[in-house]
C-alpha cells in the first residue's frame, strides 16, 4: 500500500480546485478514505494505519488456517515432572543452602549411614517432610551463606548426640563407627626423653593446603613434629621444669569414611577477615593411609567417594556442588542443587566449569598423573576404605514407613496436580478451538464492500481482541469523536472500517458505543479544513508578494506600524494561527484532540484561559501592558498600506496602529516617573555610601575579642540587613532601597537577646554585625529601627584590680539560650544525608592546596562587580584594568557568614565556606551510621581498604567502628582526615571486606547449637 504521507496528499488532492461552500459527499468521502482499496494479505504484510480499510496484520495471522492446540495453553505436561524410578534427585536452593544441600547429598550416598538411619525413632522427624522442614527444624538463615565445614562439624555432633539417646545399641555409635578415628598428640622432653601421650578422637582431618600441591604433603605436614621453645616451653613433669619439647600427632585408627577438609578459608590477621586459597592440589583416587598410621605395616586403603566444591574467589560469596560416587553402581554424578549431570565412563571429570575460578591471576592448572584429580576449588575430599567383597552390596536399606506413608502422600498430592493441571489445559484448548471457529467467521465478515453500510471500531480494540478474548473490553469509540459529536479526521488512522453485519456481532458480543456509521462523517470538519489548506497554499503566494512591496519606501504620512519581531516571522505565525484555528473548529471551548464532548465540557473554562495565555499573535511585540502602543521606538516599523491588507487577511483580530497614533501616555509617565526613581535611588545610594564607608567597605571593624579602647559600647545590627544594604548600594538602580532594620530575629519571644558575650567571640558573631556608635547615630538617622541592641563593656576596681565584664542590652534570656544550644547539639547528633568532607594525608603532611573553588552564582557575581563608586574617589572594591574595564577583587567575590579580626591593610573579610583541597572528596553521610560504613565509603572513594584505614579528626582518632558518627563527634562540613597503610594488592581480599560489613555470627541462634 501507498505511505501514509501519499495516502494524506490524495485525501485531500481536490481542495485546491474546490471552494469550501462547494464540498459535497464524494468530497467527504474521499476525506475519509472511504474509497482507498482495501490490502490483500499476500501484498501487504504489515497494517496500513493510513488505510481504514486495511485488515491485514492485525493480529489475524495466528488464527488462519490449522492451529496447534499446545498454543492454546502455556501449561506444560505434567507428566514432564515424573521422575524416573531408581533416580537420583536434585535439591531445592532456599536461597543461601547451597551449602546444606551439598552435604545431604553426601550423606545419603553413604550407604551404611543411610540404612541405620531409616532404623531411627524420632517422633519430630515425622513433622518434616521436605528439605526446607530440615532447614526450618535447624532454624538456618536461607538468605544467608554460612561456613559449610562447620556445619558439616556442627550437625554431625547434633546427629551424634541424638542417636546416642536411642534405644537401638547398634544406633548409638553409628557417627563414631562411621567418621570417628583415634589419634594421639605426642610431646618428647628434650631435656630427659620423657614421652607423654595425650589420645583424642577426630572426626575429620583439617589439612593446611599453603605451599603445597600433593594432598600427600599435605597430610605430612599434619603428622610433622613442632617444636616447643621459648615462651612456649613444655613443662615436664618428670624435670618439674620448663624444658624445650617436641610434639607431633600420631594416627592410631582410622574410620571408615575419612573426611579430609582441605583448609582453603583461612583467618588474615592482617584484614581480619577470612579469605580463600585458591591454590591447586592434586589428590589421588586412591589413598593408602598406611605409611600415616603409628603401625606402619597395616594395610589401610581409601577409596575418592566424594568431593565437595567451592566456585567462586572470595570466602564469603560463591556457590557449593559435589562430585559423588554411587556405593552401588560405581557411576560419578555431579550434584548442583536441582540439576544432576551423570558423568560418562565411570570416571570423576572436575570440568573447568566447576573447578576453574575467575581471579585476577589465573595459574596454569598442572597436569595430573592417571589416577590423580587437580583442583583449585575442592575443599573436601571424602574416602571410603576399601573392604574385602562389596560390603555394600549385603546392605538393603528399608524406608520407614513413616516416610514412605508421607511418600505415598506426597505422590497422590502430585497425581491430583496432574489431573488437575490436564483438566485446564483441555479448558484452554476448547476455549481456543472455539475463538479460533469464531475468528475465521468474522474475519471473513469484516471487509466492507462497496455501498454496503459499514460502522467503525478502534484499531488497538480489534488487536486485542485477536490477541485474547479473556482481556477483550467492551468498545469504546468516544476517543475519535470531534467537537461536532462526530468522527474526527485526524483519527482515521487510528480506526478501522468494517461491514455493518460483523459490527452488529461485535458490539451484540461485547458491547459498546457511540456507534460511528457513515451519518458520522463530519461535514463541518471537512469545510474548515479544506479552507485551511486553501490559506496555506495562498500563503507562499502572499510571502514572495509581500517581500517584494516591504522594499518600497513608505511615505511618512502614511501606512501603519508593525512589530519587528512580528514581520520577520510573520508566515510563521499565520502557519500556527492556521493550524490553531483547524483544532478549535474540530475541538471548540479548548477540546484535547480525541476527546469526547462529555470529557472536554468539563475542561472548558480552563483551557480556554490557558489557551489565551499561551497564544501569540501578529503585532503583540508592540503591544504594552494598557492595550495601548509601545513606547519603545526601535521595535517597531512603518509598513505600507498594501503590506498591512495582505497581512489582515492571516491576522484579523491583531491590533492595528495607523502611522499618526500616539504611543501610550500611561507608558510615557511610568517611564518618566522611573527615571525619577532611579536618579533618587543613586542619590541615596552615594550618601549612605558616603556616611557608611567603613561598614560597606569592611574596613576598621570592631571585634568583641579585642575590645577598642576609646569606647565602652558598640552596636549590633543582623547581617541580612548589611547584606541586603550593600545590594542596594552596588545596583541603586536594580535593586529595592532598605528603609528598615529588623534586630528582632536576633530576639528570642521573650525580648531577650540569644547571644552572649563569649559566645560570639566563639563563633555566634557570624549572624550580626558591630557598628561603632557614629555609625550607630548615623544608622538611626537613614533607617528605622525596631530594636536597638548593643553591648557595654563595664569596669570595676575591686582592690586595685580591674574586673571587666559585658553586658548586652537588651539582656540575655537564660531560658531560651539554653533551648537554642540543646537544639545545635541535637540537630549535630541527628543529621541525615549531611555532607563531609573527607582529606587524604601523604607522609604525614596534608596535600599541597589547590585554588579554592568559587562557587558564586551568576546573579551575586554580577551584583558584586557592579558597584557605585563615589565620584572622584578611587574604590577599593576594584581595580583598574589595562583596557579601562573596571573588576571585581577576588575578596570580594566570597561572602563571609562571620565577622573575624581583619587586617588594617587588606580590608577583605575572609570566607568561612569550606574550599575543597586537591586529594580531598566530599561524601554523603548520616549521624545514625557507624564508622565501618563510613570506611567502606571511603574505600570506594580513595581505594584504600578499610583496614588500611587511620582516620581522625581534630587530633582524635576514630577507631570505634561500631559506633556512629554522632557519637564520635562527626559533624556537618567537618574535615575527616585519612592517612592510608601501604595499599592492598589482594584484590579479592578487597571483595571479602566490602561483604562483611556487618559482623558474623556464624549458626547463633540455630538447632545446630542446641537451641
Amino acid at each position: 500500500m501507498a505511505p501514509r504521507i501519499q495516502l494524506e496528499r490524495a485525501a485531500w488532492s481536490w481542495a485546491d480546485t474546490v471552494k469550501p461552500e462547494d464540498v459535497t459527499e464524494e468530497h467527504i468521502e474521499k476525506a475519509y478514505r472511504i474509497r482507498v482499496p482495501a490490502c490483500k494479505r499476500v501484498v501487504c504484510r504489515r497494517n496500513c494505519k493510513g488505510n481504514p480499510n486495511c485488515l491485514v496484520g492485525i493480529g489475524e495471522q495466528g488464527w488462519l488456517g490449522e492451529i496447534d492446540e499446545n498454543s492454546f495453553h502455556n501449561i506444560d505436561d505434567p507428566n514432564s515432572e515424573k521422575r524416573d524410578k531408581n533416580k537420583f534427585v536434585g535439591l531445592t536452593n532456599l536461597g543461601a543452602t547451597c551449602y546444606v544441600n551439598t552435604f545431604l547429598q553426601v550423606w545419603f550416598h553413604n550407604l551404611e549411614l543411610r540404612e541405620t538411619l531409616y532404623l531411627c525413632q524420632n517422633s519430630r522427624a515425622e513433622e518434616h517432610n521436605m528439605e526446607s522442614g530440615l532447614v526450618k527444624a535447624l532454624g538456618l538463615d536461607t538468605g544467608q551463606q554460612q561456613d559449610a565445614q562447620e556445619f558439616s562439624k556442627l550437625f554431625l555432633s547434633l546427629l551424634e548426640d541424638t542417636l546416642s539417646k536411642q534405644k537401638n545399641p547398634n544406633l548409638q555409635n553409628v557417627i563414631q563407627q562411621q567418621f570417628c578415628g583415634q589419634s594421639a598428640y605426642v610431646t618428647v622432653c628434650n631435656q630427659c626423653g620423657r614421652s607423654s601421650l595425650l589420645p583424642s578422637r577426630f572426626y575429620e582431618l583439617e589439612l593446611s593446603i599453603q605451599g603445597h600441591k600433593q594432598l600427600t604433603e599435605c597430610i605430612t605436614e599434619f603428622l610433622k613434629e613442632e617444636k616447643l621453645e621459648g615462651d612456649n616451653r613444655y613443662f615436664c613433669e618428670n624435670c618439674h621444669s620448663k624444658q624445650n619439647a617436641t610434639r607431633h600427632i600420631k594416627l592410631q585408627t582410622l574410620p571408615r569414611t575419612l573426611n579430609l577438609q582441605l583448609m582453603r578459608f583461612v583467618f588474615d590477621r592482617q584484614t581480619g577477615h577470612k579469605k580463600k586459597l585458591n591454590s591447586f592440589i592434586s589428590f589421588p583416587e586412591v589413598l593408602d593411609m598406611g605409611p600415616f598410621l603409628e603401625e606402619k605395616d597395616e594395610k589401610c586403603v581409601y577409596e575418592l567417594n566424594a568431593v565437595l566444591i567451592h566456585r567462586g574467589i572470595s570466602a564469603y560469596s560463591g556457590h557449593y556442588i559435589a562430585h559423588v560416587r554411587d556405593g552401588r553402581t560405581k557411576e560419578w554424578y555431579k550434584f548442583n542443587d536441582e540439576e544432576i549431570e551423570k558423568m560418562e565412563g565411570k570416571k570423576l571429570q572436575l570440568g573447568i566449569d566447576d573447578d576453574i575460578a575467575e581471579a585476577k591471576s589465573q595459574t596454569r592448572k598442572p597436569k595430573c598423573s592417571k589416577g590423580y584429580h587437580c583442583s583449585r576449588n575442592a575443599y573436601m575430599l571424602v574416602y571410603k576404605q576399601q573392604t574385602e567383597g562389596d560390603s555394600n552390596e549385603k546392605i538393603t536399606e528399608e524406608v520407614p514407613a513413616f516416610l514412605q506413608k508421607l511418600v505415598d502422600r506426597d505422590n497422590r498430592k502430585f497425581e491430583e496436580w496432574c489431573i488437575e493441571m490436564a483438566d485446564m489445559r483441555k479448558q484452554s484448548v476448547d476455549k481456543g478451538k472455539a475463538k479460533h471457529e469464531e475468528v475465521k467467521e468474522l474475519y471473513k465478515l469484516l471487509p466492507a464492500e462497496d455501498g454496503q453500510p459499514f460502522e467503525f471500531v478502534p484499531l488497538e480494540w480489534l488487536k486485542k481482541w485477536l490477541d485474547d478474548s479473556s482481556l477483550t473490553k467492551s468498545i469504546d469509540n468516544s476517543k475519535f469523536l470531534c467537537s461536532h459529536g462526530k468522527l474526527h479526521l485526524d483519527k482515521i488512522g487510528d480506526i478501522k472500517r468494517i461491514s455493518a453485519k460483523a459490527a452488529e456481532h461485535l458490539f451484540k458480543r461485547y458491547g459498546g458505543s457511540p456507534r460511528l456509521d457513515r451519518s458520522s462523517l463530519c461535514k463541518e470538519c471537512v469545510v474548515q479544513q479544506c479552507r485551511v489548506l486553501r490559506l496555506k497554499n495562498q500563503l507562499n503566494k502572499d510571502y514572495k508578494e509581500v517581500s517584494s512591496l516591504m522594499k518600497i519606501p513608505v511615505k511618512s504620512n502614511e501606512g501603519f506600524w508593525v512589530g519587528k519581531a512580528s514581520l520577520r516571522c510573520w508566515r510563521q505565525l499565520a502557519l500556527e494561527q492556521l493550524e490553531d484555528s483547524q483544532k478549535e473548529t474540530h475541538q471548540p471551548n479548548g477540546k484535547t484532540n480525541g476527546e469526547g464532548p462529555e470529557i472536554s465540557a468539563l475542561q472548558d473554562t480552563d483551557s480556554k484561559d490557558q489557551e489565551n495565555e499561551e497564544m501569540k499573535t501578529f503585532n503583540e511585540d508592540i503591544l504594552c501592558l494598557h492595550g495601548g502602543m509601545s513606547i519603545s521606538v526601535g521595535e517597531k516599523k512603518l509598513i505600507s498600506h498594501d503590506v498591512w491588507s495582505r497581512l489582515k487577511v492571516y491576522f484579523p483580530s491583531a491590533p492595528e496602529f495607523a502611522y499618526n497614533q500616539d504611543a501610550c501616555q500611561q507608558c510615557i509617565m511610568l517611564e518618566r516617573e522611573g527615571k525619577e526613581n532611579e536618579a533618587l535611588n543613586r542619590m541615596m545610594a552615594i550618601e549612605q555610601k558616603t556616611n557608611l564607608l567603613n561598614l560597606f567597605q569592611d574596613r576598621n571593624r570592631p571585634t568583641l575579642h579585642k575590645w577598642p579602647q576609646d569606647t565602652d559600647v558598640l552596636y549590633i545590627v543582623s547581617l541580612f540587613f548589611v547584606d541586603e544594604w550593600k545590594k542596594f548600594i552596588r545596583k541603586p538602580t536594580k535593586s529595592s532601597p532598605v528603609s528598615s532594620i529588623g534586630n528582632n530575629v536576633l530576639l528570642c519571644p521573650h525580648g531577650g537577646f540569644m547571644f552572649t558575650y563569649e559566645s560570639m567571640v566563639k563563633g555566634d558573631a557570624q549572624h550580626v554585625v558591630l557598628l561603632w556608635p557614629s555609625e550607630w547615630d548615623v544608622i538611626n538617622r537613614l533607617f528605622l529601627v525596631d530594636q536597638p541592641i548593643s553591648i557595654y563593656r563595664l569596669s570595676e576596681n575591686i582592690q586595685n584590680t580591674t574586673n571587666v565584664h559585658y553586658r548586652t542590652q537588651p539582656e540575655l534570656c537564660l531560658d531560651c539560650r539554653e533551648g537554642l544550644i540543646f537544639q545545635q547539639q541535637r540537630d549535630l547528633q541527628e543529621y541525615t544525608q549531611a555532607t563531609v568532607y573527607v582529606r587524604k594525608v601523604t607522609n604525614k603532611r596534608i596535600m599541597k592546596e589547590s585554588a579554592p573553588e568559587l562557587n558564586v552564582s551568576g546573579s551575586d557575581a554580577e551584583d558584586e562587580r557592579e558597584e557605585l563608586k563615589i565620584e572622584g574617589e578611587s574604590d577599593p572594591d576594584f581595580y583598574q584594568s589595562g583596557d579601562g574595564a573596571k573588576r571585581q577583587k577576588l575578596g570580594e567575590f566570597v561572602r563571609s557568614s562571620t565577622v573575624m579580626p581583619i587586617s588594617q591593610k587588606s580590608g577583605i573579610r575572609r570566607s568561612t565556606r569550606h574550599r575543597k583541597l586537591r586529594g580531598e572528596k566530599a561524601l554523603i553521610v548520616s549521624a545514625n551510621q557507624t564508622l565501618k560504613e563510613l570506611k567502606i565509603q571511603i574505600m570506594h572513594a580513595f581505594s584504600v581498604a578499610p583496614f588500611d584505614q587511620n582516620l581522625s579528626i581534630d587530633g582524635r582518632c576514630l577507631t570505634d567502628d561500631s559506633a556512629t558518627l554522632g557519637s564520635l563527634g562527626v559533624i556537618p562540613e567537618c574535615v575527616i582526615f585519612l592517612k592510608a597503610d601501604e595499599p592492598l594488592t589482594d584484590y579479592a581480599a578487597m571483595d571479602d571486606v566490602y561483604q562483611v560489613c556487618m559482623p558474623e555470627e556464624g549458626f547463633k541462634g540455630t538447632g545446630l547449637l542446641g537451641h
